[in-house]
């Protein structure tokens, strides 16, 4: 039986390490993503709005705003963990919440 809770501490402990190097490079990964594509942002000319956005619906459904409170809550962890930047946030925020 020790040998058993050996092996099944080992494993946790190799899985944990590896979710733990894994969550740090895509957070690494995503900050030189976000580098990269500052300059190439400034450097591109505005593109021209096509329309305006239409006005968001009246009231939403329940299941609806359940979803978005869900979209809102992982788009926040992201936020947290570093993967998404604070304009970035903003904008998916203001995109879900239709304003």
């Amino acid at each position: 039986m020790p040998g058993l809770l050996r092996g099944v501490a080992r494993t946790a402990v190799v899985a944990g390490t590896a979710t733990a190097v894994s969550n740090r490079v895509s957070r690494r990964q995503a900050g030189r993503w976000a580098q990269q594509e500052a300059p190439q942002a400034q450097a591109q000319p505005a593109a021209p709005q096509a329309a305006p956005a239409a006005p968001a619906a009246p009231a939403a459904e329940p299941d609806d705003m359940a979803t978005r409170l869900d979209q809102l809550k992982q788009l926040a962890e992201l936020k947290n963990q570093g993967v998404l930047t604070d304009a970035e946030f903003a904008a998916q925020k203001s995109r879900l919440l239709g304003s």
